[in-house]
């Protein structure tokens, strides 16, 4: 009665959007083998998704995995999309630029289809869930879905551990004898912190054809080791390719869970003022479980509110130094910090600086602080110096950072008339950093945020 209850619920909630209001077809190659189908609801949340079938990159199930799924999605205000893609015959490129080429047309097309730009997934069944996987990790900022539904997913390219006709399809026999190449697109292995968006996997315990083990689970596992925000649901039987097939046990329970799970992702407002952290280990969030919720990007975001869009772009050990021993600017991350065109821009760079074998470089700084400035057209930039090193950890010199790091960062600011968040100096207890003297903790990362937020309410006060 309970479950009864909970879906009908589940219904009164999505049917108030309605039902579809537009379908078309739009070719993505002159040839039109590459098309997507377009299914718009009639009162659109802003939300869509990209539908990726699956058939072992040898065919498409353009129903069960691919049209089926219209009303669901329409119901809940979701526009959305199914790609017939390119088979790749050993061609990896092919589907690849297919799917890109959707997601850059839904993007394109926001405005006249009613879709934020900020709020596009993608979803793939099986061999589509590679091709999902695919583009949510080995794609530019501009092409990567904002979260990815990944059903029964080939995750692996190797033979041994997922499906071999989709591995061998996709990169080709050649392909699958370079160890390389399989580890590169096995995307359990491409999963980035902070920068492979949020999903969710569903798949079966006793699917025999793609092992959940070595496929969906493994890129769980990845994606919770980075502290990236992912669901895992595995139902106890339902084979492969149930999709939406209502003879699957559980079927009515995974739409649910699905449904619930889209609910809990909160898209940005499209007005919402777009704040870039950019950073080192202290920005990425080292040291701290569930950085994404916990490290100081994520606390900033809740302090701020929905009128802010706040971003992490932290990679642990980097450098501002071009020449230093892990740049920063050499990074996807820098490439994808821009990419997102932030309004606001916090950088915290210096702390790795400090070492020895990177100072050794130091007379560069300012040039390489300079460049970073010069390719953030447009944003309002907020200079963090770095937070006090309590201990010389891996080298870390707070000497040189208090004496000649902090120096460069405060001329600079001077002369570009840019403001400096003073952590150094509002960072001095001990008690908010972890044992390695380096790192702040959790109440540490709070405390970063409060003073970042601190100084851009202080900064709308000026302006009003």
């Amino acid at each position: 009665m309970k479950r009864l209850l909970t879906l009908c619920l589940l219904v009164a909630s999505v049917a108030i959007y309605g039902q579809t209001a537009r379908k078309f077809t739009l070719n993505i190659t002159p040839d039109g083998k590459a098309n997507i189908a377009c299914y718009l609801p009639e009162q659109p949340s802003g939300r869509a998704v990209v539908g990726c079938p699956g058939g072992g990159y040898r065919t498409l199930s353009m129903q069960n995995e691919g049209h089926a799924w219209a009303t669901f999605f329409n119901e809940q205000g979701i526009a959305y999309f199914v790609l017939t893609y390119r088979m790749p015959q050993g061609n990896r490129e092919v589907p690849m630029a297919d799917a890109r080429a959707a997601m850059r047309l839904v993007r394109d097309s926001a405005l006249a289809w009613g879709v934020n730009p900020r709020d596009v997934g993608i979803m793939g069944f099986s061999a589509g869930g590679h091709l999902a996987s695919t583009i949510s990790t080995h794609t530019e900022f501009a092409e990567r879905p904002d979260f990815s539904i990944l059903f029964y997913p080939v995750v692996s390219m190797n033979e041994r551990d997922s499906h071999k006709g989709s591995c061998v399809n996709f990169l080709g026999e050649q392909g699958q004898k370079d160890q390389q190449l399989v580890k590169q697109f096995s995307n359990q292995n491409a999963v980035r912190r902070h920068l492979t968006p949020p999903a969710i996997i569903l798949t079966a315990n006793d699917d025999r054809v793609v092992p959940p083990v070595t496929n969906g689970i493994a890129y769980y596992s990845a994606m919770r080791r980075a502290g990236n925000s992912c669901a895992l649901y595995v139902y106890p039987t339902g084979g492969h390719g149930f999709g939406m097939n209502p003879k699957f046990k559980y079927h009515e329970q995974m739409l649910a869970d699905l449904t619930q799970w889209l609910g809990t992702l909160k898209a940005p407002r499209q007005d919402a003022i777009r704040v870039a952290c950019i950073g080192n280990s202290i920005t990425d969030g080292h040291g701290i479980d569930m950085a994404t919720v916990n490290g100081y990007p994520a606390q900033l975001q809740q302090l701020l509110g929905s009128g802010y869009q706040v971003r992490n772009f932290g990679v642990s050990a980097r450098t501002m130094l071009n020449k230093g021993d892990h740049p920063y600017m050499k990074e996807l991350a820098w490439r994808d910090a821009k990419a997102f065109r932030p309004d606001v821009a916090i950088i915290k760079l210096g702390t790795n600086d400090s070492k020895p074998e990177n100072w050794q470089y130091g007379s560069e700084f300012e040039q390489d602080l300079r460049q970073m400035l010069a390719e953030l057209k447009g944003a309002k930039i907020y200079l963090c110096t770095p937070i006090p090193a309590f201990k010389s950890t891996w080298n870390i010199s707070d000497s040189v950072i208090v004496n000649n790091i902090i120096p460069i960062i405060q001329k600079v600011a001077k002369k570009e008339k840019l403001q400096v968040v003073d952590l150094h100096t509002l960072f001095a207890d001990q008690a908010l950093v972890q044992g390695d003297g380096i790192h702040p903790n959790e109440k540490g990362a709070r405390h970063m945020a409060e003073i970042i937020a601190d100084a851009i309410a202080k900064d709308k006060e000026r302006l009003k």
